[in-house]
């Protein structure tokens, strides 16, 4: 099975405790921890789609995520916008190379168990009221061109499964929706949205292409599972 949570937002010293952001997040580490290991097997995918740890150097991040590689199943990760310790995708890999069946995404795929992988951090739509074109445009375009890099080295005849971490559709087309149909994609998983902007994410199928929202509070900080369209 695949099963898919983003915006772990570890942050093990305590320096910043995600309760300031409403109730629903007080001990949201450990409930993860709890949910992940009743929920998830060792045969399972988990797809974690950004911000993962609220670490500033790979050595603090390296310790957040190390109980997260404890827990059962075959990790898949992509960067968040929070995710600053995440420097270089070579250090990154370097780094947890000591960890079996975790795979960290930037500019490639990977295939596990018949499903092949990719995905990009994403940013904000042209389309998002958020968006700026002086600051956002460069940022934008070059989160596409790196979806499609990524696109184009997933297995052909395999399912494709995409992560993304900010939402990829935003009440119309773009063109990250314009490569993820020319590409056949099957899931998009994100995440990003906290809050009251979970009630505007686009959950459910476009274009033959299925959307699911991940963030943890989203879906109760629990794994959400996903079917393969």
């Amino acid at each position: 099975m695949i099963y898919a949570i983003s915006d772990l937002h570890i942050s093990r010293s305590g320096e910043k405790p995600m309760d300031v952001f409403g109730a629903s997040w007080k001990n949201h580490y450990n409930r993860i921890c709890e949910n992940w290991s009743k929920t998830v097997s060792e045969e399972d995918t988990v797809l974690v789609p950004g911000d993962l740890s609220w670490a500033m150097r790979i050595n603090e991040a390296f310790t957040d995520l190390s109980e997260i590689m404890q827990l059962p199943g075959k990790k898949i990760f992509i960067r968040g916008n929070h995710d600053y310790w995440w420097s270089g995708i070579g250090k990154v890999r370097d780094k947890f190379s000591c960890f079996e069946n975790a795979y960290f995404l930037q500019n490639n795929s990977v295939t596990v168990d018949g499903v092949s992988y990719c995905g990009t951090r994403g940013w904000l739509c042209p389309q998002n009221t958020e968006y700026k074109k002086t600051k956002d445009e460069s940022i934008y375009r070059r989160e596409v061109s790196r979806l499609e890099m990524a696109l184009k080295k997933t297995e052909a005849g395999l399912p494709k499964v995409v992560l993304l971490h900010f939402p990829p559709l935003v009440d119309s087309s773009n063109e990250f929706t314009d490569l993820l149909e020319k590409y056949n994609v099957n899931n998009v998983v994100y995440g990003h949205l906290h809050g009251i902007a979970i009630q505007n994410a686009f959950i459910g199928e476009r274009n033959g292409i299925s959307y699911t929202l991940c963030s943890a509070d989203s879906i109760g900080f629990c794994p959400i599972k996903v079917d393969i369209g």
